[in-house]
């Protein structure tokens, strides 16, 4: 229960969608925009917004983030804490906008800055990756030449070894000193992991994401992988962290899967101290959604925070992507106002 006393607050909720540059193909999907839910919180002439993207693979998508948080808009609205949301909202998209936004109100209400309030120490640019949509070998190729000479390079895949494999050879040809990491997005079976490792290795990939099916976790007691294994759709929230140690080396925290800045960021912390390496990633947000990703990122090995890269137009003003790093200022999100207007 929120006392009487509590402030009055409002929700605001849009749909937005930011188309992308071209079609952008991975493991049993192609995609051409990016619809996302834009919460806005105000309270005492304050203003917090967050951004969820949702989870495809889920179902998250507008339709059913609106109505999870429509349904939540009257605990918002009585002054619902961060850690009250984690009970009152299921994890996904809805639940990031509306966490992210009461992260950013809190700045503005405070005067500090959201990583100062999440005992964060000041955020610094991060190595990012850039990621390559599956496409022909050539193309492929010609694409990761077009990238930044610095920054790491992720490639899609489709789940066809042959052609995996023809794409990798063909892209590492391009870029024989790139570090590059691979992601299935669930595309093989644990039958054809044993075929595909030695070939990831031959090429000098570091990182091979998501291999298998959601579900399918246990086929990978006792595989040994010269490559690290990261879990990405097998690793929605933070209990889902416990059972990745000894089939996973990594975890990839997105937002849109865990809920929000509050549950990515105690996934970070708890997988650190179970032994694993932490990975950020995204589900092709704009650049309000790379801002608190941005910070679980400064607690992370791996950042693969490029969604913004792939929009015909990104928000202004947007995050920067320059020497292979992402830097986020200050106007973005997650600041208080004064910093916010200034920079």
């Amino acid at each position: 229960m929120h006392s009487p006393e509590q402030r009055s607050r409002a929700l605001a909720l849009s749909v937005e969608e930011f188309a992308y540059k071209k079609p952008f193909r991975i493991s049993g999907h192609v995609f051409e925009k990016t619809a996302v839910l834009v919460a806005s919180v105000k309270e005492a002439d304050r203003e917090g917004r967050g951004e969820g993207a949702g989870a495809y693979y889920l179902g998250d998508d507008v339709d059913n983030m609106v109505r999870q948080a429509e349904a939540a808009r009257g605990a918002v609205e009585a002054g619902a804490s961060r850690e009250e949301l984690q009970a009152l909202m299921p994890p996904g998209g809805a639940r990031n906008a509306i966490d992210c936004a009461l992260w950013d109100l809190e700045a503005k209400l405070s005067g500090r800055p959201v990583w100062q309030i999440a005992g964060l120490a000041e955020p610094r640019p991060l190595l990012s990756t850039l990621t390559l949509g599956a496409d022909e070998p050539e193309v492929m190729a010609q694409a990761a030449l077009a990238l930044d000479p610095d920054a790491p390079v992720k490639v899609k895949l489709t789940g066809d070894l042959d052609d995996d494999v023809a794409r990798l050879k063909a892209i590492r040809q391009a870029r024989p000193d790139a570090w590059l990491g691979v992601d299935a997005n669930q595309g093989y079976e644990i039958g054809e992991l044993a075929l595909l490792v030695p070939e990831l290795e031959a090429v000098g990939v570091r990182l091979l994401e998501q291999p298998l099916r959601r579900g399918r976790e246990s086929d990978l007691d006792g595989f040994e992988s010269p490559i690290p294994i990261a879990a990405d759709e097998s690793a929605l929230t933070l209990a889902d962290t416990e059972d990745l140690p000894g089939r996973f080396d990594v975890v990839n925290i997105k937002l849109d899967k865990c809920g929000g800045l509050t549950e990515g960021l105690a996934i970070a912390r708890r997988a650190k101290a179970l032994g694993l390496d932490v990975m950020v990633g995204n589900m092709m947000g704009t650049s309000l959604s790379m801002a608190p990703s941005y910070l679980v990122g400064q607690l992370c090995q791996i950042v693969d925070l490029d969604g913004p890269t792939f929009l015909q137009k990104d928000r202004s003003p947007s995050v920067e992507y320059s020497a292979g790093r992402i830097a986020c200022s200050a106007q973005i999100w997650g600041y208080p106002e004064e910093l916010s207007l200034t920079g």
